[in-house]
C-alpha cells in the first residue's frame, strides 16, 4: 500500500493566507489589526524557535505581535502582573504565555488569570469546557489542526474509531471532545493502559501524543489506519514523532510526517484564534 503523506506545511500556508485575505477585507481603516502579545519567561531554546516561528505566522498574515520578556527568575506575581496587564490592553486581542514556564511558577494559576475571550492557546478551563459541550469559539490549538488535516484528506470521521495515545490536556483530552463532536468513537489510552498495542490496531484513526520517540511501531497499526503523529522528540540530533515512521508508512493509508506535519497546523489555529478573537472584541 503506497500511504499518503499529509503535508501540513501546505495546508497551513494555505490558512495563512485565508486569514490575510481575512484581516484586509473585514478590517476598518479605524481598526488596529489583530494583535497577539507572548509572555516569555526566561530563555528556554526550544521556546525561543517557538517564538521565533509565530512572530514570523503574524508578520505574514498582518498580526501585530509583541513579546514581553521576564527574566528566569521572575516571581509567579511578576508573571500574574505581566498577563493583568495584557487583559486590561484594549490593544491585545490574544494572550499567550510560553510554556514551559520555570518550575516555581505554578503553570496553572497562569493560565487561570488569563482572559478567557483572549486565551488564543485555549488552556482555560471555561474554553475546555465550551469545547466539551461543543460550543467553543476559540478551538485548542493541536486538537483543531489535527481535525482540520483529517477533513482536508477528505477523511472520514463520522463512525470511525479514534484511538488517542495520550491524555494530556493539550491534546489528548480535547482532541477526544472534538472527535466525539465528528461522531468518531474514541478510545483514549495511556501509561496504564492494559494490551496498548491491541488496543492501537483497532483504530481507524490513530494519535499519537505521548512524548516518546518512535513509540507507536508497525505492531500497533492495522493496515489501512490513519495514523497521526503529535511528538516532536529529538533522537540523533534529528527531529522524529512518537511513531516509527518508516516502518508504519507502508501499513497506513494516510500519516503525518515529523516535522512538517500536525505542527504547522497547530500554530495555524493558533493564528485563526487570535483572528477570532480580534473579531468578536471589535463587533
Amino acid at each position: 500500500m503506497a500511504s499518503k503523506i499529509i503535508n501540513g506545511t501546505e495546508y497551513a500556508a494555505a490558512i495563512r493566507a485565508k486569514l490575510s485575505d481575512f484581516i484586509n477585507s473585514r478590517r476598518p481603516e479605524s481598526t488596529p489589526p489583530p494583535h497577539m502579545a507572548v509572555v516569555l519567561v526566561g530563555e528556554n531554546p526550544a521556546s525561543l524557535v517557538y517564538i521565533k516561528n509565530k512572530r514570523n505566522d503574524c508578520e505574514e498574515i498582518g498580526i501585530k505581535f509583541t513579546l514581553h520578556c521576564l527574566p528566569k527568575t521572575a516571581t509567579q506575581q511578576e508573571v500574574l502582573a505581566a498577563v493583568h496587564e495584557l487583559n486590561n490592553n484594549p490593544d491585545v486581542n490574544g494572550i499567550l504565555v510560553q510554556q514551559p514556564l520555570p518550575a516555581h511558577i505554578d503553570t496553572h494559576k497562569i493560565i487561570m488569570s488569563i482572559d478567557p475571550e483572549k486565551d488564543v492557546d485555549c488552556l482555560h478551563p471555561n474554553n475546555l469546557g465550551l469545547v466539551a459541550m461543543g460550543q467553543a469559539h476559540l478551538l485548542p490549538c493541536t486538537p483543531s489542526g489535527i481535525v482540520s488535516l483529517l477533513k482536508q484528506e477528505s477523511i472520514e470521521i463520522s463512525g470511525k474509531h479514534a484511538v488517542i495515545v495520550g491524555r494530556s490536556g493539550v491534546v489528548g483530552k480535547p482532541l477526544a471532545f472534538m472527535l466525539l463532536e465528528e461522531n468518531a468513537t474514541v478510545t483514549v489510552c495511556h501509561s496504564k493502559t492494559q494490551n496498548l498495542s491491541e488496543i492501537c490496531r483497532s483504530a481507524d484513526i490513530l494519535v499519537a501524543a505521548i512524548g516518546q520517540p518512535k513509540f507507536i511501531t508497525a505492531d500497533f497499526v492495522k493496515e489501512g489506519a490513519v495514523v497521526i503523529d503529535v511528538g516532536v522528540n529529538r533522537q540523533s540530533k534529528k527531529l522524529c514523532g512518537d511513531v516509527d515512521f518508516e516502518n508504519i508508512a507502508p501499513k497506513a493509508s494516510h500519516i503525518t510526517p515529523v516535522p512538517g506535519g500536525v505542527g504547522p497546523m497547530t500554530r495555524a489555529t493558533l493564528m485563526q484564534n487570535c483572528v477570532k478573537a480580534w473579531e468578536k472584541q471589535n463587533v
